[in-house]
């Protein structure tokens, strides 16, 4: 969970996705989400929090990468002339 707080700080302190990749964050949700399902099904209650931790913080990254991005392709269509 530190690690992705890291990871928002650096999203949050460069302004730039470019690195990123938003494929990465759809996969970490995914895995993140089975880990909650195994754990609600082994009564892991640490393992739940710490999951839903980090699927929260990997949505808002997955969300700040898409609204660059769609913000990135309409800049880039404003500078080309018509």
């Amino acid at each position: 969970v530190i690690g992705r707080f890291i990871f928002m700080f650096l999203l949050y302190k460069n302004k730039s996705t470019n690195s990123l990749s938003l494929i990465f964050c759809v996969l970490s949700i995914f895995s993140s989400a089975m880990w909650i399902y195994y754990s609600v099904q082994s009564n892991d209650t640490p393992m739940i929090v710490r999951s839903s931790i980090e699927i929260s913080l990997l949505s808002l990254s997955a969300t700040y990468i898409i609204r660059n991005k769609v913000k990135q392709y309409y800049d880039t269509l404003r500078i080309l002339p018509s």
